[in-house]
């Protein structure tokens, strides 16, 4: 898989699929298919080539970056029994004198 998406230039080789791959795989041990008969060795192959021909999309840019959760919840599980929906919510707007 990895030689498969270093032969393109600027190709993510986590866009590699696995199953593809070894679906690829299973078939050529199944069929017998692409027995070395020649000296020289391709790399990409017929493996390689279906890895390229089903490729994984480009991941997209992250906006946010990734929140760690906390082991430790930050609100106190223990602490008194307030209920917390019996309060009510309050708005104010401050407006400005011109």
């Amino acid at each position: 898989m990895t030689d498969a998406t270093d032969s393109i230039p600027g190709t993510d080789p986590d866009r590699a699929v696995f199953l593809t791959a070894l679906s690829a795989a299973r078939d050529q041990l199944v069929l017998a298919a692409g027995v070395i008969t020649a000296i020289d060795i391709d790399l990409v192959g017929t493996i390689g080539r279906h890895v390229l021909a089903h490729l994984l999309p480009t991941r997209r840019v992250r906006t946010k970056d990734r929140i760690v959760k906390r082991a430790i919840s930050k609100y106190n599980a223990r602490g008194p029994a307030i209920d917390r929906t019996a309060y009510k919510a309050t708005i104010s707007m401050l407006t400005s004198s011109p």
